[in-house]
């Protein structure tokens, strides 16, 4: 698979439409990816997000579900 069958092209969302999107789902439901680096998501994040750094999502696809919806930040 490639990174293209994880993240399909979508609109972007508001952040009120993100919001309302998580608390409709359970959060098993979907992948939520923090790609900023470690320092900021030790800093703060989103509950529940798992860091993969933009830089290293390519090798790191295996660990999302092609499945389900990803939402990035």
């Amino acid at each position: 698979m490639g990174l293209r069958d994880y993240f399909r092209p979508v609109s972007n969302w508001s952040v009120q439409r993100v919001r309302e999107f998580m608390d409709d789902h359970n959060p098993e439901d979907y992948n939520l990816v923090d790609v900023r680096q470690p320092g900021e998501y030790e800093q703060k994040h989103l509950p529940g997000a798992k860091l993969i750094p933009a830089g290293e999502l390519a090798g790191r696809l295996d660990e999302l579900d092609p499945q389900k919806p990803t939402i990035t930040y």
